[in-house]
């Protein structure tokens, strides 16, 4: 079983957290970080497994980015 490893984007939203994975531009959401976590975990692995590999190679960013910056408002 070959394994990569993938980012995780969480965001709070009301109640819940909303995760994405910005590799594959998937996201799942739940009531913690760990279950939203989880559950973003488990909708990548079912997408790897049922995806085309075409699919995958098209959907697959694999260099993300992340950075902060500030901006001037009022």
């Amino acid at each position: 079983m070959t394994k990569n490893r993938y980012t995780a984007i969480l965001e709070r939203e009301g109640d819940l957290y909303v995760a994405l994975c910005p590799e594959l531009d998937i996201a799942s959401q739940g009531k913690t970080v760990e279950e939203a976590t989880a559950n973003l975990k488990e909708a990548v692995e079912l997408f790897l497994e049922t995806a085309d590999p075409s699919e995958i190679k098209q959907r697959l960013h694999d260099r993300i980015l992340i950075t902060t910056f500030e901006a001037a408002h009022g």
